[in-house]
């Protein structure tokens, strides 16, 4: 005799896909840290990915994602954003700390394009981004 599995376990997995998509809000509503914070977590994938590639594939070399341009063009956006949304939550709750924190992250960023390709340039920027990140969540909070 064959057995069937319940279709409960399937349901189940519908309905919480269901319900997350329902109470998952539209892009348009998220604020500018939370996006900020998004697209940081974006940047350690990439640090992480990148790594991961070019240490398991020794031959590779000099692709788009490794292009030293490609991480210039990259902080630049992170410093618009910054600009954007820590400079306008220090006029509207008027907390200085996720404006410096969020700096002190950017400047991390920033001297990690002139360390060696050795790895370190990898750490420093995933720390770097992390703190910048954590600026946005500081400001985030103010705000709330």
């Amino acid at each position: 005799m064959t057995h069937v599995a319940s279709p409960a376990p399937v349901l189940t997995r519908l309905g919480a896909l269901v319900r997350a998509a329902r109470d998952s809000r539209p892009l348009t509503s998220l604020s500018g840290d939370q996006l900020a914070m998004g697209l940081s977590g974006l940047c350690l994938v990439h640090c992480l990915a990148t790594t991961i590639f070019f240490a398991s594939i020794a031959s590779v070399g000099g692709v788009f994602l490794d292009n030293h341009l490609f991480h210039e063009i990259g902080l630049v956006i992170a410093i618009g954003f910054a600009l954007i949304t820590l400079v306008s939550g220090v006029l509207s709750h008027g907390y200085m700390m996720p404006f410096a924190v969020g700096s002190f992250g950017l400047g991390m960023m920033a001297g990690a394009l002139s360390r060696p390709h050795d790895g370190s340039e990898v750490i420093a920027t995933m720390i770097g981004v992390a703190v910048v990140a954590l600026g946005h969540d500081l400001n985030r909070r103010a705000r709330h």
